[in-house]
């Protein structure tokens, strides 16, 4: 029988409390693949709290593909591959220290704006000196956190937080990328890929070459060819013509790298819509020679007004970053990072994510 605590539920309500302890169990193995969980009465029971808190729980983890029900048998923990991966190679991700606690989280079970608004006004109401604060320069350590325990979960990439760095979009990253790399070497892009790729690149004085598309990825022969120093792909869906690129191209990828001694930016547009019960393994994740940048942002998965990137460099050019690009402020108020990070903390964003994909609306 599942056993939680409820009275250490600090500020949290029931129902998000019991989700959450739940949802730990499965991502952490504690919960085994297939394995029945108790019926909803039988666990209010033992916890001393209402069946609506325990079927409302157990709602939130189906929604979100942690578990799943069977008319007449009850609830069953579901299979995800990315958790089991990450287990049997003992993967972790390694986080930052934060500077102050979390505050309280309230519950949230609405859809994006309702629970973004909800954030915003606790956080405005217990932490208003964050309006005032000037953000560290990679980004603040409880977003940073926040992005490392969401990809842990939903693409098994064991993160480490430190080379994570906070930009506000693709675009700007994009141009860092050219600004750390330099102009004095070739930029390789999809062709046809997302316009801004090549035009941010080429506004920063890059030169750039179009490499074809063919079934299912990069033409073979265009990748062998190729003189870039940097190639930037997008490796699940290329945008605009959604090119699937199979695993063992993706391999190819990291091979070709490795053997002209390249980097891959690994442009993770709009992977969350293409596959919900199955999450592909990222080019970082396969990549054993530190040679691939992982780059994503919330305006896609979220809304366009939501302007917060992020990339992962390799630990290679860490060093390199900080001594060229270090000076670099955030480009994100530190406000907006705290109401992302509880989004993401509280389960809000899984939950809007599984909505988008059932209901289709992923523009």
């Amino acid at each position: 029988m599942l056993t939680y605590v409820m009275e250490k539920r600090g500020g949290l309500g029931k129902t998000e409390y019991l989700y959450r302890c739940i949802k730990e169990d499965v991502a952490s193995g504690i919960l085994f693949p297939d394995e029945r969980l108790p019926s909803k009465r039988e666990l209010a029971a033992h916890l001393d709290v209402s069946v609506v808190t325990v079927e409302n729980a157990y709602a939130m983890l189906e929604e979100e593909g942690y578990i799943r029900g069977v008319a007449r048998s009850g609830f069953y923990v579901n299979r995800l591959p990315v958790f089991e991966k990450a287990r049997r190679e003992g993967k972790k991700p390694s986080l930052l220290p934060e500077e102050e606690e979390e505050g309280e989280n309230d519950g949230l079970r609405g859809g994006f704006f309702p629970a973004y608004a909800r954030i915003i006004r606790r956080l405005l109401a217990e932490k208003p000196e964050i309006l005032e604060a000037k953000p560290p320069n990679l980004g603040s350590p409880v977003l940073r956190n926040a992005i490392a325990g969401y990809l842990y979960r939903y693409r098994g990439m064991a993160v480490d937080a430190k080379r994570i760095i906070v930009g506000s979009g693709a675009e700007y990253l994009y141009g860092l990328i050219v600004q750390l790399f330099g102009r004095g070497i070739l930029y390789g892009v999809e062709e046809p890929s997302y316009a801004k790729i090549r035009q941010v690149y080429e506004a920063n004085g890059a030169r750039v070459e179009g490499l074809p598309l063919g079934k299912d990825g990069i033409r073979r022969e265009a990748l062998a060819a190729s003189a870039a120093g940097v190639l930037h792909v997008s490796p699940f869906y290329s945008f605009p013509d959604r090119v699937p690129v199979t695993a063992r191209r993706r391999f190819e990828y990291i091979s070709w790298a490795n053997e002209k001694h390249a980097c891959l930016v690994e442009d993770d547009f709009d992977s969350e819509f293409n596959s919900p019960r199955k999450p592909l393994e990222t080019l970082y994740s396969m990549d054993r020679g530190g040679r691939v940048i992982y780059l994503n942002t919330f305006s896609k998965s979220i809304a366009p007004s939501m302007r917060v990137g992020y990339m992962i460099l390799p630990e290679a050019l860490m060093d390199r970053y900080m001594e060229k690009l270090g000076f670099y402020s955030c480009t994100v108020p530190v406000f907006d990072q705290y109401v992302l990070a509880e989004f993401i903390n509280s389960g809000a964003f899984e939950r809007h994510l599984s909505r988008k994909r059932r209901s289709g609306r992923t523009e």
